[in-house]
């Protein structure tokens, strides 16, 4: 009686779980590139402009953010340390 073992890997699917493994690394490996600067050196002054700040005028949000948080009597309600009481 022949028996046939089915759970043992053929060498088909042994080349082709190689080649997998192969294509997996070769890809991961083109992800592995060296980083190029995207701005360039002769254009960093751009990022200096005051046209990039968050915030265009400081001392402006400074006294809004203040005013609202007398208004709401909820000192540190943005995330700040401090209670409700407005004492800090």
């Amino acid at each position: 009686m022949l028996t046939q073992n089915y759970n043992k890997p053929t060498h088909r699917s042994r080349t082709l779980r190689m080649f997998g493994f192969v294509l997996i690394f070769l890809v991961g490996l083109s992800g592995c590139e060296t980083p190029k600067p995207w701005v360039k050196p002769y254009q960093r002054h751009y990022l200096a402009d005051p046209i990039m700040e968050l915030d265009q005028h400081p001392l402006d949000s400074s006294y809004m953010h203040h005013v609202f948080q007398a208004r709401e009597a909820a000192r540190g309600a943005e995330g700040g340390a401090g209670g409700g009481c407005g004492c800090n």
